[in-house]
């Protein structure tokens, strides 16, 4: 059935006048309720040929350009390198401590390096560097050899990995991002890597917002231009191939909010750093986070058929908190639509109705509304009387 929301008087919320609609007759079904649509973008224009900037709390997208698209990462793919190795040293089978041997495949392997010594040893915690900090080939192959036995078959694994955790359009067949038709990833995959990397590893991640390292006598900076640009980078990582363009997967935190951003496909690197600059600052600049309801607040009472509570409170399980574009917020609509009324027993934390919150221009939000508390059922005798009032008066209990 489609909702049809009975509309009623307007009430405020944080402040911002939005159209409530208390609930929905005839009855509607409720099964499956979905939480956040994944897709709001703006219609923002970006010298980028793949873009796409993420609210990281909420996950919602506030700018998609050809998001999905697979395309060569270049060393964007190093995200993954990095991260299979932060999940080694998670779980314990790993220390930083620890040494990877240099093979002649390594030392010899051209492009951007850590400028590793072939047959020597060099440690966890500097290999990981050398890829975050120096974008080092050499020092990726390293890994990927001590954790895979061979880079081929390390890739394997990446690919594997990367459908486990969600990333549907990416491919690996080498650890660096070397050139090749197997190494493929979407934007929208390299930013939920960055995301999954900044949740899983709080204690490894600030090593992406190092500015500069030194290896062998060798210091090099970090080649994230948002670092020395954008107040409030921390990471991640930059890319490049002739075939590729220029990319970066950068994230930026500002008074508790965060911000992941991925381009690609531009055409320099001076290109990269304004475009990059501009879209973050803009995503900071015309979001902002508003919580509808906290945890446990209770958003609207429905009525109870044949239970000892004539009302029922309806509680939201989570905060709601969504990023709103400053030129929308005064147009928002929420409604609550639920079957009602809603008979009993009813136990406290079933889903019984729906939250939906409604922007100009973009997908309506869904967010599942539970019982706030326990109704009994009446007992034989209140349920006849409640019946009969019913018929008389039409009141519902």
């Amino acid at each position: 059935m489609t909702d049809n929301p009975v509309q009623f008087p307007m009430h405020r919320i944080s402040g911002k006048v939005i159209s409530m609609a208390k609930r929905v007759l005839p009855a509607v079904a409720i099964a499956g309720l979905a939480t956040f649509a994944a897709g709001a973008a703006s219609a923002f224009e970006t010298a980028a040929k793949y873009a796409i900037l993420i609210d990281y709390q909420t996950g919602r997208i506030l700018l998609d350009k050809n998001a999905d698209v697979s395309i060569p990462p270049a060393s964007m793919s190093k995200l993954m390198t990095v991260y299979m190795l932060m999940e080694q040293l998670e779980a314990g089978n790993l220390k930083l401590e620890d040494t990877f041997p240099v093979s002649a495949k390594a030392w010899k392997k051209g492009g951007s390096k850590m400028f590793v010594r072939v047959n020597t040893k060099v440690a966890v915690r500097d290999l990981m560097r050398g890829i975050i900090v120096q974008s080092g080939n050499d020092a990726s192959i390293v890994v990927a050899e001590s954790l895979g036995g061979s880079e081929e078959a390390f890739a394997r694994r990446m690919t594997d990995r990367a459908r486990e955790i969600g990333l549907k359009n990416s491919s690996f067949a080498n650890a660096t991002g070397w050139p090749d038709p197997g190494q493929r990833m979407s934007v929208h995959d390299i930013a939920r890597l960055s995301s999954l990397t900044i949740r899983n590893f709080p204690q490894y991640y600030p090593i992406y917002s190092e500015k500069s390292f030194t290896y062998n006598k060798i210091k090099q900076g970090n080649r994230n231009p948002l670092l020395y640009r954008v107040k409030g980078t921390d990471g991640l990582k930059t890319g490049h191939t002739e075939e590729a363009g220029y990319g970066l997967a950068a994230s930026a935190e500002r008074e508790g909010r965060r911000l992941v951003l991925v381009v690609a496909g531009l055409d320099s690197k001076r290109q990269r750093a304004d475009e990059s600059e501009r879209l973050m600052t803009w995503g900071f600049r015309e979001f902002r986070n508003l919580t509808l309801f906290k945890a446990g607040e209770e958003v609207e009472k429905a009525p109870v058929w044949l239970g000892a509570d004539q009302r029922l409170p309806l509680v939201v399980q989570k905060d709601v908190t969504l990023p709103v574009q400053r030129s929308k917020r005064d147009r928002m609509k929420v409604e609550v639509v639920f079957e009602g009324p809603i008979p009993a027993p009813i136990k406290k934390g079933t889903p019984l109705a729906r939250l939906i919150i409604r922007l100009p221009d973009e997908p309506p939000m869904r967010v599942p509304l539970v019982a706030g508390n326990d109704v009994e059922a009446l007992g034989p005798f209140g349920k006849i009387l409640a019946v009969v009032e019913h018929m008389i008066w039409g009141q519902v209990n």
